[in-house]
């Protein structure tokens, strides 16, 4: 008995020292932070501009070669913004376009970065994909949140200051990709100019995360996500051959059934070991203090609960699940071309994020073993690894983040592992801080746009992009 109320008085101790944890953490600005913004005659101008912008229809495709509606576009860049091309040096490679902005010093320069190309505009949309219609304030087309939005911001910063005279302590690159989409040659190309000049950037700013409200269930609040960690990229396809013949008489274990069980136990239990990386970790206890108390219990006191939340977080949030171990998405399959024929050969592909506790070789290898179970073939058709992680303590993030919180009062700033691709990804011989931000308030319906149909943006979210990266360059 003593020995039972003993143990008892533990438990109710334990309890005691998470419940005061979690007592302690008080809610914090987010939480009542409020994006104010400005209206009037700079968001009507910079909403025409944008509007201009999407109207020149840049999607990218892996089988299409040919680059001249991207140096169209660069001709629309230049009508709009005739100062910036007046003064940067300029260079075009197959049709992504880096500009040069001398500053009073070439070193430590940075560069601003956002893709010009766009993906795709299918499906039954509210308003033409391509019109750059505005209506009631709102701009609608393929690319005002990904990204022409953030890419007529920087044009507009840069624009303004040299109108107003004023020279950069650094100098100052603008990059713009048309192959982002499609992982192309455009920033790879980019890059081998800057290390050919010898150039090595103190930091840039990609396309990344953005400015929401309530950005993952349990959590009230607005935050800044900042992207400091990038996963790595890979498309496998798996191979299943066979005798074929008719389908009225099928034997057993045939190439499609194979790959559905294969499928089915990768489904069903991820080769992958879940980890909480330390990026994931900040980002988790930056959200805590504003979590419903079952989450903020259960977060408050991690050094308990990790294990449990490895298990669960799956079944919590996807999101929340890919930011803890390598990814694999089963995207296409393809069997005979008959009705009533068995396939000689089938397959299914699968694309894959690379964790970077799990490497990239290591987690093909685990498919690949669970392939062969199957006698199944695995074809590497590409595959990357992991980028470096910026460092939120550096005083690269710290810049970002005290420019996001004077333009944005009260937001929290979140630095978080991207489950999507940058092309920052390709700079990493040239950067080790390469930080991925759009500064531009976006809701859910907006975030949902994206690569969906009606993406749009609200004019008067643009005014206080342009003043993010007008301060960025004058805080260099």
């Amino acid at each position: 008995m003593k020995i039972l109320l003993f143990i008892l008085a533990l438990i109710v101790l334990l309890l005691l020292v998470l419940l005061v944890r979690t007592l302690l953490l008080k809610p914090d600005s987010a939480t009542t932070a409020t994006i104010e913004f400005i209206s009037g005659e700079r968001a009507d101008t910079y909403a025409k501009k944008l509007a201009t912008m999407v109207q020149k229809e840049t999607i990218s495709s892996r089988f299409d070669n040919d680059r001249t509606k991207f140096l169209e576009f660069h001709q629309v860049l230049v009508d709009l913004f005739p100062h910036t091309f007046n003064t940067c040096e300029k260079h075009v490679f197959d049709g992504s376009l880096l500009l040069k902005w001398p500053g009073k010093s070439a070193a430590d320069p940075v560069l601003l970065m956002s893709h010009t190309d766009v993906v795709e505009a299918g499906g039954d949309w509210t308003h033409p994909p391509f019109s750059g219609e505005i209506k009631d304030g709102i701009i609608w087309g393929r690319g005002t949140v990904d990204t022409k939005g953030s890419l007529s911001c920087i044009f507009n910063a840069v624009e303004e200051l040299i109108a107003e005279g004023y020279v950069p302590k650094s100098d100052v690159y603008i990059a713009s990709s048309c192959t982002e989409e499609i992982s192309g040659d455009g920033a790879p190309a980019t890059v081998r100019f800057l290390k050919e000049k010898n150039v090595h950037l103190r930091f840039l700013i990609d396309e990344g995360g953005m400015i929401l409200s309530d950005p993952i269930g349990g959590v009230k609040g607005t935050y800044a996500m900042v992207g400091v960690l990038e996963k790595g990229y890979g498309d496998l396809k798996f191979i299943a051959k066979g005798k074929g013949g008719h389908a009225s008489a099928p034997g057993k274990n045939t190439p499609i059934p194979r790959l559905a069980k294969f499928v089915a136990r990768i489904e069903k239990k991820s080769p992958f070991t879940v980890s909480f990386h330390p990026t994931a970790k900040e980002m988790f206890r930056r959200f805590t203090p504003n979590m419903t108390f079952p989450m903020k219990f259960i977060f408050a006191n991690m050094w308990l609960f990790e294990p449990l939340l490895k298990k669960v977080m799956p079944s919590i949030s996807p999101t929340g699940a890919a930011m803890l171990q390598t990814t694999m998405a089963f995207t296409m399959a393809k069997g005979s071309d008959g009705l009533n024929v068995l396939p000689q050969e089938a397959s299914v592909s699968a694309n894959m994020r690379f964790i970077h506790h799990q490497s990239t070789d290591e987690s093909i290898r685990l498919v690949s073993e669970i392939a062969k179970e199957y006698d199944l073939e695995t074809n590497i058709i590409y595959k990357n690894y992991p980028v470096s992680v910026v460092d939120y303590n550096s005083e690269q993030f710290k810049l970002v983040e005290d420019v996001i919180h004077d333009i944005y009062p009260g937001v929290g700033v979140i630095p978080y592992p991207m489950t999507g691709g940058t092309d920052a990804k390709f700079y990493q011989d040239v950067c080790e801080h390469c930080i991925r931000f759009a500064p531009l308030y976006i809701n859910n319906q907006q975030y949902g746009s994206i690569h969906g149909i009606d993406e749009n943006i609200d004019a008067k979210a643009l005014p206080q992009g342009v003043d993010f990266y007008k301060e960025v360059i004058q805080r260099l």
